[in-house]
C-alpha cells in the first residue's frame, strides 16, 4: 500500500468540480475479481445489508484554471472491498457544519452490523454512476440528514493507503437548518465549533482535533492535512461496509 496523500487542494464551489464519465468500465485482475466476489459473501454471511453494484472510478484528474476536473468510469461496487487495492474506487465525505460553526455528529444505529454506537461526522458514500462526486456530497446529506447546505466546496483530493480515493467537502447550513436523521443513526449532536471543547464521544478524533484552532478552509487547508486524512479515514471505514451503498440499492429496515 502506497502513503496517504492528498491529490489536489481547494477550495472549489461545487459547480466548478467537473466529472467527465468514460463509457468504458474498469476490468480488474481476476484475483481481484475473486477477492471482490469473498468480500461480498462475507458480509452475506454476517447478515449485511450490503450490496454489490456499479460506482465511479478515478482515472484521471487536473486541475483546469478555477475547476477541478476528473475523470471517471464505472467500477464495480465491491471492488473497493478488495484488501489493499481499491482500485481508486471514489466516494465523498461532507464534514457538516452549521451557521454558527458547530459540527453536526451521528451516533450509528445498533443494527448496524459496523460500527455499532459509534459517533461519526457528516454524510458521505459512494459516487453514483453519472454523477460529480460534488453531487454525490449534496445526495448524501440529503438521504443521511434530509437536509440542503447553503454553500458547499470541495477542499481536498485525497487518496487513503489501499487506493480508495476520497472527495472530501465542507457543507454549511442554512441558519435554522432543522435535520432529520435517517435509519443509520439513533442519536445526533451538535459538537461545539471549537474542537478543544468536544465531548468525549469524539473518540480519538478528540486528541487530534483538538490541536486545530482555527475552522477548516480552503485557506488553511495546509495546516489541517491530518484532519482530512482523519475524516476520510473515519468514513472510508462506513464506505466498505454496510453504510454506503452502490447505486440503486434499497436501503435496509432496521432489524435487531
Amino acid at each position: 500500500m502506497t502513503a496517504p496523500a492528498i491529490l489536489a487542494r481547494g477550495h472549489w464551489p461545487a459547480e466548478r468540480v467537473q466529472a467527465r464519465w468514460h463509457e468504458q468500465h474498469y476490468e480488474p485482475p481476476a484475483c481481484h475479481v475473486r477477492s471482490a466476489d469473498a468480500a461480498i459473501a462475507a458480509l452475506h454471511e454476517r447478515g449485511s445489508p450490503s450490496h454489490d453494484g456499479l460506482s465511479a472510478r478515478l482515472v484521471a484528474y487536473a486541475e483546469e484554471g478555477d475547476r477541478l476536473v476528473l475523470e471517471l468510469q464505472p467500477v464495480r461496487w465491491a471492488l473497493r472491498l478488495v484488501e489493499g487495492d481499491a482500485s481508486h474506487s471514489m466516494a465523498a465525505l461532507a464534514v457538516t457544519r452549521a451557521a454558527d460553526g458547530r459540527w453536526l455528529a451521528g451516533r450509528r444505529s445498533a443494527w448496524l452490523s459496523t460500527w455499532p454506537g459509534r459517533w461519526a461526522l457528516g454524510a458521505g458514500g459512494a459516487v453514483d454512476i453519472g454523477e460529480s462526486p460534488a453531487e454525490t456530497l449534496t445526495r448524501e446529506l440529503q438521504e443521511e440528514w434530509s437536509v440542503q447546505p447553503e454553500r458547499l466546496t470541495v477542499e481536498a483530493l485525497v487518496r487513503l493507503p489501499h487506493g480508495l480515493v476520497m472527495v472530501v467537502g465542507m457543507a454549511w447550513l442554512p441558519d435554522g437548518a432543522q435535520i432529520s436523521m435517517d435509519d443509520e443513526h439513533d442519536a445526533h449532536a451538535w459538537w461545539p465549533a471549537d474542537v478543544a471543547d468536544w465531548p468525549e464521544e469524539a473518540d480519538d478524533h478528540h486528541e487530534l482535533l483538538g490541536q486545530a484552532h482555527e475552522r477548516l478552509d480552503g485557506q488553511a487547508l495546509g495546516r489541517h492535512r491530518p484532519l482530512l486524512l482523519k475524516l476520510a479515514r473515519q468514513r472510508l471505514r462506513r464506505a466498505l461496509a454496510d453504510v454506503d451503498r452502490p447505486a440503486g440499492a434499497e436501503r435496509p429496515a432496521p432489524g435487531p
